[in-house]
């Protein structure tokens, strides 16, 4: 869908591309079950789909990722993990504010340049996950992991 509007694409990617980085501040596997977690919270298949394929490349073990929608009850993540899976949810869920406890665990985790990439990672995957959702574009088997 995204190919039906070339230059809206194309920005989308190089805005992708500056992103998920290797110098990025924010490692690689993290960046992932953020990704995941959005799309989870904007019910968005494909994204789903997509990004679980790419958190399995990126080493994070199954049993993770499965349980990574009740991440708070689960004592696999760690705490630099829990403060951005937390952050994550306060920045997607629009009738949530992002509270002042939730900031400071933050910042005692990351500096803030890695705050600002990873605010940005979230709203990108926001702007996608809600692009996807809205016009209803289904998993495509990237991940054969049954329902996550």
């Amino acid at each position: 869908m995204w190919a039906r509007a070339p230059k809206l694409f194309l920005g989308v990617a190089l805005l992708y591309g500056m992103i998920d980085r290797k110098s990025s501040p924010i490692t690689p596997a993290l960046r992932s079950l953020v990704t995941v977690r959005v799309s989870q919270i904007n019910w968005c298949r494909f994204c789903v789909d997509l990004n679980t394929a790419t958190l399995l490349e990126r080493g994070v073990s199954l049993e993770k990722v499965e349980a990574l929608e009740h991440w708070r009850k689960s004592e696999l993540f760690d705490e630099q993990e829990r403060a951005a899976l937390d952050y994550t949810e306060a920045v997607t869920r629009s009738a949530q504010q992002v509270a002042d406890n939730i900031m400071e665990c933050l910042k005692q985790r990351f500096d803030d340049d890695a705050i600002v990439e990873l605010t940005g990672l979230i709203a990108f995957q926001n702007m996608s996950s809600k692009f996807n959702s809205g016009l209803g574009i289904p998993a495509q088997g990237f991940c054969r992991i049954p329902d996550l």
